[in-house]
């Protein structure tokens, strides 16, 4: 499990750290690993031309100190002091004392063209509101840079705590953090920013508290996902209804059973007006000619993918007293104090614009906040939430770790693709996982699976469905 914690949690466990340790050796633990990271992307530090971005306070003297390592194996270091009266006075002392070279903020842009590398250590994890003008002048400069950018534990004008990113901020091709994950460095719009991630150990002793953002990794996956026992049988696996499609969507209803069928489930029981082309092209599937209060057995429920304007299921799978997953018209079609009130678990699964409608705020708000807004949802619905997107987020209600996951491609942004995430989901809620692991475990699948399909190249829905057993197979073999 990858985890990330909060900048007042990292900054009591340095404190607890630097009480131990002698004066600034917690700094030159951070400065090594720092210039070990520079000097591997690199390849040749001798000879190679490195501009370090030097703000006030340590994170500034984590950027002067890894310059003075650098210089010392034969790189040209020169640091553009952006706070010439709050530059960390030994750091800079250590930089010069190995040959580095000081300039001032003026020099930074002709210094940037000729450089290799150029190291970002112009705000710490503590920086909030975006940067101050200066600094998102000097920061701006990177854009249009030909060298390598090396973010200093993250990079400057993302807000270590969201992911937000206000103004301009630095695009790192990579973030060398100390001791913990920080959430930005998982979560969008912050982890575009931060390329590739490397984590130095800097011997930090995380508090017992739980983290804020944990991400599931192949191992975790595999711990999750049901496995039949020789006694089992499809009513033992578990049923999933899917209460989804119309005249105008049939599609949808192919979908969410498409996933449904490869989610783990015993067996898929489709309601709703799509029967013949969900049978038609899968004909293992139960059809049932009643609504979802009289349908039968299930263990779980799906409703929403096409619905329209069938409010009458969506609420008939609301009352049930099984965990129900809300996607696409059912999140739009259910009352709040339906999906509240409920006793059985609930999982909502929106996309952005989804999640604005149901907030009252705009997609742009949601996109920006991507951690507010989901658990803020997850507060105001009493429910768990999937926020889909290029990281999707899935918070509890009660509180707890964020799950974050990545596992996806662009290549999933494409028609129908929601519509199997929910079938996939919803035969995990019946094969009987949390709605919070039903719903990451999904995420994750579904991501590797749209990688599988996509390969490089455009993908369909129905591909990412049929990708799914690979996926699978692929977390239990790693």
């Amino acid at each position: 499990m990858r985890t990330a914690y909060s900048v007042e949690t990292i900054r009591a466990a340095e404190r607890a750290l630097m009480a131990r340790l002698p004066e600034g050796a917690l700094m030159q633990r951070a400065a090594a690993g720092l210039a070990a990271a520079c000097a591997d992307f690199l390849g040749r530090v001798y000879g190679s031309r490195v501009v370090l971005l030097v703000g006030s306070g340590d994170n500034g003297g984590d950027a002067l100190y890894a310059g003075a390592r650098l210089a010392r194996r034969g790189a040209g270091v020169t640091a553009v002091l952006l706070a010439p009266e709050r530059t960390h006075a030994a750091g800079l002392a250590a930089l010069r004392g190995a040959g580095g070279a000081v300039a001032h903020a003026g020099s930074a842009e002709e210094l940037i063209a000729r450089a290799d590398l150029v190291v970002d250590g112009i705000v710490g994890i503590g920086g909030k509101g975006g940067l101050r003008p200066d600094a998102a002048r000097t920061a701006g400069l990177l854009e249009r840079a030909r060298a390598g950018v090396v973010a200093v534990d993250l990079p400057s004008g993302v807000e270590a705590d969201t992911g937000e990113v206000r103004g301009v901020a630095v695009r790192a091709d990579l973030t060398v953090t100390f001791g913990a994950y920080k959430p930005a460095l998982l979560i969008d719009p912050g982890r575009e920013y931060a390329g590739s991630v490397r984590l130095v150990d800097i011997g930090l002793e995380l508090p017992p508290p739980e983290p804020d953002v944990e991400a599931l990794q192949h191992a975790d996956v595999a711990r999750r996902l049901p496995v039949p026992a020789a006694e089992s049988d499809k009513y033992r696996r578990g049923v999933v209804g899917v209460a989804a499609g119309s005249a105008r969507y049939p599609g949808a209803a192919v979908l969410a059973v498409a996933g449904a069928l490869r989610g783990g489930a015993g067996a898929v029981r489709y309601v709703g007006f799509a029967a013949d082309a969900v049978v038609t092209r899968f004909p293992e599937t139960l059809v049932s000619e009643h609504g979802p209060a009289r349908a039968g057995r299930v263990q779980a429920w799906v409703a929403g993918p096409g619905a329209g304007d069938d409010a009458l299921s969506v609420a008939q799978v609301l009352r049930t007293d099984v965990p129900v997953l809300l996607d696409a018209d059912g999140l739009r079609l259910a009352e709040r104090d339906a999906v509240r009130g409920r006793t059985a678990p609930t999982l909502m699964t929106p996309h952005a614009g989804e999640a604005a409608a149901l907030l009252g705020v705009s997609r742009e708000e949601v996109e920006a906040g991507r951690l507010a807004a989901v658990r803020e949802l997850a507060a105001v619905y009493r429910a768990t939430v999937l926020l889909k997107g290029s990281t999707t987020l899935v918070a509890d209600p009660g509180g707890g770790p964020v799950r974050v996951n990545a596992t996806g491609t662009g290549w999933l942004a494409t028609a129908g693709s929601g519509d199997v995430l929910s079938g996939l989901a919803g035969s995990l809620l019946a094969s009987g996982l949390s709605a919070l692991d039903a719903g990451s475990v999904a995420a994750y699948l579904h991501g590797l699976a749209g990688r599988f399909a996509a390969d490089g190249a455009p993908t369909t829905s129905l591909d990412v469905a049929e990708r799914i057993p690979q996926a699978w197979r692929d977390v239990v073999r790693d």
